[in-house]
């Protein structure tokens, strides 16, 4: 035990002192959004980001990937092109409008590998762009780039 500084006769126990603990933003687990219309590239990517200790939800299309986006904006968007309901493109251009929506990096997952959809795809906002078929070390290597790990 030690004695009170101001004298007042009370002794406090080292185990009643309280610690401060800062939590670091960067130690959180990240989130990322997959969405593919397909499940066994959504299940075959949320293996590969959960590897990469990402906290994964899935969207099989634009508008379930809005859904989510309204309840929780996620750090990372691994987004297909081709979906029905609402396709990857249009998902983009209206999440790059939604409050928050600036903030999520989006790496596009596809097939269309032609010059012009790219290019489309990164006017639109997407900030990387991966050709399917994937593995783990392309993944790595696009959010490195982002700044994602």
């Amino acid at each position: 035990m030690t004695a009170n500084p101001a004298g007042a006769g009370l002794d406090i126990a080292p185990a009643d002192r309280v610690h401060i603990v800062a939590v670091d933003e960067d130690k959180r687990m990240k989130t990322c959004l997959v969405v593919d219309d397909s499940r066994v590239v959504r299940k075959v990517a949320r293996k590969i980001l959960e590897s990469m200790d990402f906290t994964c939800e899935e969207a099989e299309d634009g508008q379930q990937a809005m859904e989510v986006c309204v309840r929780q904006m996620p750090d990372a968007i691994l987004l297909d092109w081709n979906m029905p309901v609402m396709t990857g493109i249009e998902f983009l251009r209206r999440l790059r409008k939604m409050t928050g929506g600036d903030q999520p990096r989006v790496v596009f997952c596809t097939t269309e590998n032609d010059l012009a959809h790219i290019q489309e795809a990164l006017s639109s906002g997407a900030n990387e762009y991966i050709m399917k078929p994937f593995d783990s070390d392309i993944v790595q290597t696009k959010f490195a780039q982002v700044g994602l790990i």
